[in-house]
């Protein structure tokens, strides 16, 4: 007699995820250019987070947000990478159902707080360059903390209910993933269930997560261009167009991936375009954040030099 399968239970017990390419002789140079892209990501964004510790002039609003996000960005690329490099080095593939719906939890998690960080940190620009009178009260040490607790605890709500309604759905057929991460939009692809209630609780995140935090980043970049414009020191506006010229550029990677991973739900088939996305998004992104940050930052290069030299 065959043991009866729980009503709630997935009949997949676990999903095998097809990685980057299935050629044996790019896997060990995809695993060394990804070993390096982690080391440089992991060590880059830790630079810059001691740097920012131990010099009393980034001991402002702005650095303790720019902190913040340099732990993001490790956690993030630590959620996917490692797992990448397992499956360049072995031909096992396959993942565990669970260990897929922590995956999916904590990049969500992960992702949707750097959403959050990202609008408070254009809130403090706002707040910098057009009520510099009243920045340090509006953005006191207390605000600051509150900021980045409600980011998570935004975030962390979200990433609960996606993970806790994909629970819910049946997978049945084919269990294989065709990227090198478990994500919403190829796991419903994959499920024998209606998804039509998980379609609408992304899109209500995304309004929530997306719409409105870019229309709140757009708003106050609005007044900081207006109020940048009417400073007559040439030298006060190049410092205040290069601080902001930063974060404008870590928005639009962000944002401009995350757009095209998860408004493209109505497509049939997965390509290798939504991977390299993913390689974008979690790779890259937080490569390059710490660089665009210090590249044009003179009190973070000279922080970052007093860290490496003892100078």
């Amino acid at each position: 007699m065959e043991p009866r399968v729980p009503e709630n239970d997935s009949l997949v017990m676990q999903f095998v995820l097809v990685g980057l390419t299935d050629s044996p002789a790019l896997q060990p140079i995809l695993f060394v250019i990804f070993l390096l892209a982690y080391g440089a990501t992991v060590g880059g964004n830790f630079s810059l987070l001691a740097a920012i510790l131990t010099e009393p002039k980034l001991h402002t609003p702005m650095y303790f947000f720019l902190g913040s996000l340099s732990l993001l960005d490790v956690g993030c690329i630590t959620i996917t990478v490692p797992a990448l490099l397992r499956q360049c080095l072995s031909k096992e593939r396959s993942i565990p159902y669970r260990a897929c719906l922590s995956q999916l939890f904590f990049f969500h998690l992960l992702v949707g707080a750097d959403c959050f960080l990202l609008t408070v940190m254009a809130y403090d620009r706002y707040l910098a360059i057009c009520q510099p009178l009243t920045y340090s009260t509006r953005m006191s040490w207390g605000i600051q903390k509150a900021s980045v607790s409600m980011s998570v605890v935004f975030s962390f709500a979200h990433a609960v209910t996606q993970t806790v309604a994909l629970s819910t759905l049946n997978f049945c057929g084919p269990n294989v993933i065709n990227n090198f991460y478990c994500d919403l939009p190829q796991l419903f692809q994959l499920s024998c269930s209606s998804i039509q209630l998980n379609e609408q609780l992304l899109f209500a995140a995304a309004a929530f997560m997306g719409v409105v935090p870019l229309a709140l980043i757009t708003l106050s970049y609005a007044h900081v261009v207006a109020a940048v414009l009417r400073i007559r020191s040439t030298e006060g506006r190049k410092k205040a167009f290069s601080t902001c010229s930063s974060h404008l550029t870590v928005v639009g990677i962000f944002y401009g991936t995350g757009i095209f991973s998860y408004m493209r739900l109505g497509s049939v088939d997965t390509s290798d375009k939504d991977k390299g996305i993913g390689i974008f998004s979690t790779v890259i992104s937080p490569l390059l954040n710490p660089l665009i940050y210090s590249l044009r930052n003179p009190d973070v290069k000279g922080a970052l030099r007093k860290l490496l030299t003892g100078k």
